[in-house]
């Protein structure tokens, strides 16, 4: 779109900031809402099917884990998380910067064509399988990077500092194996090469510490420092053993160590926070740390339910992250996040459909607060969701977040650029760019 010039759009329903509207015209210039009025009649607008939804976020992403997707269940009583983790293990030492650029690229367009118009994808698969830098240090986060971009999706890369092998009683362990392609040896060689990283406009540069498991206190600060405001995030409480360590080695639960070495606050994200206690959850929440659940993830690796109604409450504002992209469906992460509050409390509604759609625009987590409402001045992305299939069919506009899924999304506008219609992404097939790098990733295993 030339520089200046004008788009509308208008849609028979919408859900705006200060909630459900209809007959609203969505005006966008260079990449921005200059008006949003509902009460309108289409006129010359491009008319958007079903309901319109805010662009909606994904903060916490592992792009290379859909390759895993249908292939990590034939365990029978005696899988876990650590069981899946030796296998994601055994594909992150099959790629490389060409196959992550191909399954990254078809991973977001996945995300985008369900919705999502910002990710945050959390960045450890630094080095080749040997942990030695490729020529260009950043070749795995540059191609992560121009996934991105060919996909039309905005990418948050947090770089993750990964320096250690686990912790146990006596401390931290050695990396071993494939970790060793994760780590830059020092967290002063780690900041050092996140430094020669740019941003550029569809493209944000954050930070994260993978764990309190994978990096030792001692480096904790400095990634605090690394961060300087932009979005920093970490691993947190994931499975009870992470806490039995950390209490074992440091006395502190993990959100009490990352308390003391400065880095919680409103800049951070506390992925996963499932096995937190009360204590943590008031420290979480008076400092005003954003937490980013996974339900499906959580789910799919036996993690357990984390208290994300009471975390809401203690102060955390909370997002979504489809994490392991076991499924790319930011409604099925929204959907979950009240159906297990549900299995846990024995109550409906703890969470409104309001309070739901919320948690999946929050763009702010991964550092584009200007996205995620339909307002004048607000980035212009539309979501616009049919309200006519087999699932949505019938339902109130306000509620479909809780009926549809990625399937029911027809059109996605991202920064007033069209990136799929008629449910149908701009680089085509979906299903066959994700069956062609994803095939040869398991030829002869």
């Amino acid at each position: 779109m030339p520089p200046g010039q004008q788009v509308r759009w208008w849609a028979a329903h919408a859900l705006l900031p200060d909630g459900p509207a209809t007959g609203v015209t969505f005006t966008v210039a260079d990449g921005r809402f200059t008006d949003v009025t509902p009460g309108t009649a289409p006129g010359e607008a491009t008319e958007l099917p079903g309901v319109v939804l805010p662009g909606l976020a994904d903060a916490h992403s592992h792009a290379f884990h859909r390759a895993l997707r249908g292939r990590t269940h034939h365990r029978a009583g005696a899988g876990s998380f650590w069981t899946w983790r030796d296998q994601m293990y055994a594909l992150a030492g099959r790629l490389d910067p060409g196959s992550l650029l191909g399954l990254a690229r078809a991973a977001f367009a996945e995300r985008a064509l369900a919705g999502v118009t910002s990710v945050g994808e959390f960045h450890y698969l630094h080095h080749d399988p040997d942990g030695r830098p490729y020529a260009d240090p950043n070749a795995m986060g540059h191609a992560l990077a121009l996934a991105a971009s060919e996909a039309g999706i905005r990418l948050t890369l947090l770089d993750a500092c990964y320096l250690a092998g686990g912790l146990g009683p006596d401390g931290d362990r050695p990396l071993d194996g494939v970790q060793r392609r994760f780590s830059d040896g020092t967290a002063e060689a780690w900041a050092a090469r996140v430094a020669a990283l740019r941003e550029g406009p569809g493209l944000r540069i954050g930070v994260a510490a993978h764990s309190v498991r994978a990096v030792p206190r001692a480096a904790l600060s400095l990634v605090a420092g690394a961060a300087a405001g932009r979005p920093l995030h970490v691993h947190v409480s994931e499975q009870p053993a992470e806490n039995a360590a950390c209490l074992a080695a440091h006395g502190l639960t993990p959100t009490g160590l990352l308390a003391e070495e400065g880095l919680l606050g409103p800049a951070t994200t506390a992925v996963h926070a499932t096995h937190v206690t009360e204590a943590d959850i008031a420290l979480l929440g008076g400092s005003g740390t954003t937490v980013c659940v996974c339900p499906t993830t959580e789910a799919d690796l036996a993690d357990g339910v984390g208290p994300a109604r009471a975390l809401r409450d203690a102060g955390c504002p909370l997002a979504l992250g489809g994490d392991q992209h076991g499924v790319s469906d930011p409604f099925t992460e929204m959907r979950a996040l009240e159906m297990h509050e549900r299995l846990v409390t024995g109550e409906r509604g703890r969470f409104t459909p309001e309070a739901l759609l919320d948690a999946s625009t929050a763009h702010a987590a991964i550092g584009w607060p200007g996205a995620g409402r339909l307002s004048p001045g607000a980035r212009a992305d539309l979501v616009a969701v049919r309200l006519d299939t087999p699932r949505t069919a019938g339902s109130d506009p306000a509620q479909v977040v809780l009926v549809a899924t990625g399937a029911d999304v027809d059109t996605v506008v991202i920064d007033g650029q069209v990136v799929a219609a008629g449910g149908h992404h701009v680089l085509g097939d979906v299903g066959a760019l994700l069956q062609a790098v994803i095939a040869p990733l398991w030829e002869d295993r």
